[in-house]
């Protein structure tokens, strides 16, 4: 079942983001409770979850940005899409993404973006298979 993220998923969560590109869990501390919270209660952040028998298998982050372009439609940015290993090519990802899709066509965004940082051609196909491109616009990343 594919959903929003609830208070009581925080755990399991992070626990999956050890097979996005995170080597740790964090500790539960002040600052986590905090920005748990605020995503929580942010109507622009979409932290999306396919729950399936109780557990977390996949998830996607969907970001609505308010914008003064494009009619001043909004546009949404789309992050942390991930799969737990086990549960690959089950399509729990693409399920992910069609809704961060309804979320921002609900919210009348004019374009939704996606960046990865694999090479992996079948991660590259798979992005494309789910509707985007990376012929229409070029990313620069300045990490900090």
């Amino acid at each position: 079942m594919v959903r929003e993220a609830r208070r009581e998923d925080l755990d399991a969560i992070l626990e999956l983001y050890l097979s996005l590109h995170e080597t740790s869990v964090p500790e539960h501390s002040v600052h986590l409770a905090s920005v748990w919270e605020q995503i929580l209660r942010d109507e622009n952040h979409h932290l999306i979850v396919n729950d399936i028998d109780g557990e977390i298998v996949s998830s996607c982050v969907c970001v609505v940005i308010p914008n003064l372009t494009r009619n001043v439609r909004p546009y949404a940015f789309v992050e942390n899409v991930i799969t737990h290993p086990a549960h690959r090519g089950k399509g729990y990802a693409t399920q992910c993404l069609d809704n961060a899709k309804a979320v921002a066509k609900r919210q009348n965004c004019y374009k939704m973006m996606l960046l990865t940082g694999s090479k992996e051609q079948k991660t590259l196909d798979f992005y494309t298979r789910a509707g985007y491109n990376c012929t229409d616009k070029t990313a620069f990343i300045q990490w900090l």
